[in-house]
C-alpha cells in the first residue's frame, strides 16, 4: 500500500510516523494525484497538537500531516471536468499531503506552471495565496506605500512581489540578518524591533501586518485610513488592537489627511516614546488625542484579518 505520514493521537513530534494506508479513491469533483512534492506550515504541527478553529471538523484519526501539495493527476472522480490525467496541478488536499497519493478538490486545484518546479509550487497554495489575497484585499492603489511586517517569512515574500508586480512602493520590517534577502526582492528594508514607527517617518498608505501585537498596534498608528490594515494576527490581538487603536488615526476630513505622519515622543514610561498608540497619539503635528478603550470615532477603521 502506498505510504503516508501520519499522527495516530494528539501530541507533540512523538505521536509522527510513516503508515501504509489505502490509495484514496476520488469521488465526484475530485482529483487523485500522485504527490512530487508537498509544503510544510505551522498549521501542520498546530493540527497534530489537537489545535482546530471553532467550528471545525474534528479530526479522523489516523490522520495525514500536510496541507499543500503539488503533483500529477492519476485518476478523476465521477463528473470531475477541467482536468485531465497527466495534468501537473498544486493545491490544498483534502486527505493530507505528506503522501504518495492524496486528493484534490477540482475547484481548488490549477494547472502547475511548466517554468515552476514541483518544489516551488507545492508552497503556493498557502503562504502565497495568503499574500496574494492580502495585498489584492487592501486595493491599493499603483504607486502606494505598503508596509509589510514580518516580510522575511512566506506569506511577506509573496506579500511582496504581487505588491510590487501591482506597481506599490514595499517597506519591510524583518530581522537584519534578512536585510539582503529582503532587499533582493526590490523592498526597502526596515529593522524590526522596537519602535519601527520611528523609523519610517514618511508614513504609509497601508499596512499588511504578519506579526501581531506591539507591531500591530505601532503600525496601525502609520495609517490615515485604518480600511488600508489587514492582519494575521490571531483573534485575541486583533481584538486589542481594535480597542487599543480606535480613535487614534486621523480621520476623513482632518488637515493632512492621506498618510499619517509617524509616531510622536513625549517623556513617559518606557515604551511610551516610541509607541503612539499607547501614547493616544494622532497621525499630525499638534493633533494628539486621547482615546478610551472601545471608543470609535467616525472613519475609523476596525483590524481585519487574512482569511
Amino acid at each position: 500500500m502506498p505510504l503516508a505520514y501520519v499522527y495516530d493521537r494528539f501530541g507533540g513530534p512523538e505521536v509522527e510516523h510513516f503508515a501504509d494506508l489505502p490509495r484514496p479513491a476520488p469521488g465526484p469533483g475530485d482529483l487523485l494525484v500522485a504527490v512530487r512534492a508537498a509544503g510544510v506550515n505551522p498549521v501542520d504541527w498546530k493540527r497534530r497538537s489537537g489545535r482546530r478553529p471553532a467550528g471545525a471538523p474534528a479530526v479522523v484519526l489516523p490522520a495525514v500531516m500536510g496541507g499543500e501539495v503539488a503533483g500529477r493527476v492519476v485518476a478523476l472522480g465521477p463528473g470531475t471536468t477541467g482536468f485531465a490525467v497527466g495534468d501537473a496541478v498544486l493545491g490544498g488536499p483534502t486527505t493530507g499531503g505528506y503522501a504518495q497519493y492524496t486528493l484534490l478538490p477540482a475547484r481548488a486545484a490549477v494547472r502547475k506552471p511548466p517554468e515552476v518546479s514541483w518544489t516551488d509550487a507545492a508552497v503556493l497554495p498557502i503562504a502565497a495565496a495568503t499574500g496574494y489575497g492580502a495585498v489584492r484585499r487592501l486595493a491599493l492603489p499603483p504607486g502606494a506605500t505598503l508596509l509589510v511586517t514580518g516580510v522575511g517569512g512566506g506569506v511577506g515574500v509573496a506579500a511582496a512581489q504581487v505588491a510590487a508586480g501591482l506597481g506599490l512602493t514595499v517597506v519591510g520590517s524583518a530581522a537584519e540578518d534578512k536585510r539582503a534577502f529582503v532587499e533582493e526582492l526590490g523592498v526597502r528594508f526596515v529593522a524590526s524591533g522596537p519602535c519601527l514607527a520611528a523609523r519610517i517617518p514618511g508614513g504609509v498608505d497601508g499596512v499588511l501586518d504578519l506579526v501581531g501585537g506591539a507591531v500591530l498596534h505601532e503600525s496601525a498608528a502609520l495609517l490615515a485610513d485604518r480600511t488600508k490594515l489587514v492582519s494575521g494576527a490571531d483573534p485575541g490581538r486583533r481584538r486589542r488592537a481594535r480597542r487599543r487603536t480606535g480613535g487614534a488615526g486621523a480621520r476623513p476630513g482632518d488637515p493632512g489627511r492621506g498618510r499619517g505622519t509617524g509616531p510622536h515622543r513625549r517623556p513617559g514610561p518606557e515604551g511610551d516614546a516610541c509607541d503612539p498608540v499607547r501614547a493616544g497619539t494622532a497621525g499630525g503635528p499638534g493633533r494628539g488625542r486621547r482615546t478610551r478603550p472601545g471608543q470609535d470615532r467616525p472613519g475609523d477603521a476596525r483590524v481585519r484579518r487574512i482569511q
